[in-house]
């Protein structure tokens, strides 16, 4: 009697740590489709402002200047 019931405990863990596993793979398996979906690429809409342009300075800044002015500025 004492070996049934601790089977029976046993049985009740695993099938509840299976259920709770199987849950939770669906749930991040929804979320991942959910974001897989989301388009973040749309053109902006409203009064948004390129930000990036091919716009050549005349005076040309090497890699490290940019890199200095870009901490300097804080932006």
């Amino acid at each position: 009697m004492k070996y049934i019931k601790l089977i029976l405990e046993t049985l009740k863990v695993f099938i509840i740590f299976t259920g709770c596993t199987i849950l939770f793979y669906y749930a991040i398996m929804w979320i991942s489709e959910e974001y897989q979906n989301h388009q973040k690429y749309d053109e902006p809409e409203g009064q948004a402002v390129k930000v990036v342009s091919n716009h050549v300075e005349n005076d040309q800044h090497n890699w490290f200047e940019r890199l200095v002015l870009f901490y300097l500025n804080g932006e």
